[in-house]
């Protein structure tokens, strides 16, 4: 867990300096920090589904995460734990939910997550995700320049996951094969892809929604690699 917990503290740190940062910056600036976040999550998107070699497995678990998440209304219900934080702790940042959800995919969804937390569990060493825990620092810096402290929150569901997998690892060995560590990463890629889109204005895509797809396409991809796979053809 120490590559984890040095990245949760780089998310930390990042996302302090910039919300410090954040009041000190004119309007105009952190409008254009804030289009090119939607511009680098949308490529990032695109290059992490690149990874995928099953596209009928991602497409299921999308279709099937967005039949549970939209039947348990998994976004208002988010949102409402959101709404319930801002008032706890007082805090007024209308992108509150936009940046935790925001930045928790971007934290999490890429391949050196995965790997990283995989390589940790079976005693490689945090070498890979101490790497990835200075380039969140940064990237937590200017997510909470644009979208305010939301980004600082997201190091719950960043212990949560990342270190689930690393715990996960310990104890399933090579359960996480390569071919599910790649439908995975494909499937955040989507999901970025319409968080781009959010942030960008160019719709309103209820990616919240979308997030058991994370679930589904852990279960078919592994389904897949043993043959158990009802759709063979594809």
């Amino acid at each position: 867990m120490t590559g984890t917990l040095v990245n949760v503290a780089t998310v930390i740190a990042g996302s302090l300096l910039g919300i410090m940062f954040r009041h000190r910056l004119p309007r105009r600036v952190v409008t254009v920090v804030f289009h090119g976040i939607g511009l680098f999550t949308i490529g990032l998107g695109v290059s992490m589904f690149q990874e995928s070699q099953w596209i009928i497995v991602v497409v299921l678990a999308l279709l099937f995460g967005g039949i549970t998440g939209g039947a348990i209304r998994l976004e208002e219900r988010i949102e409402g734990l959101s709404e319930s934080l801002k008032h706890k702790f007082r805090f007024q940042d209308e992108r509150f939910t936009e940046g935790l959800i925001t930045a928790f995919l971007l934290f999490c969804m890429g391949s050196l997550t995965i790997l990283g937390a995989i390589d940790e569990g079976v005693g490689n060493g945090p070498e890979l995700l101490i790497t990835k825990a200075v380039l969140d620092g940064f990237a937590a810096m200017a997510l909470s320049a644009a979208m305010g402290i939301g980004v600082l929150f997201s190091i719950v569901p960043l212990l949560v996951y990342q270190g689930g997998i690393t715990l996960l690892s310990m104890w399933l060995g090579n359960f996480f094969a390569e071919q599910v560590v790649n439908e995975l990463t494909a499937t955040g890629g989507v999901l970025l892809i319409g968080l781009g889109i959010n942030i960008l204005k160019l719709g309103k895509i209820k990616v919240t929604d979308l997030l058991p797809a994370l679930l589904f396409v852990v279960l078919f991809a592994w389904m897949k690699y043993i043959n158990l796979f009802p759709f063979s053809l594809f």
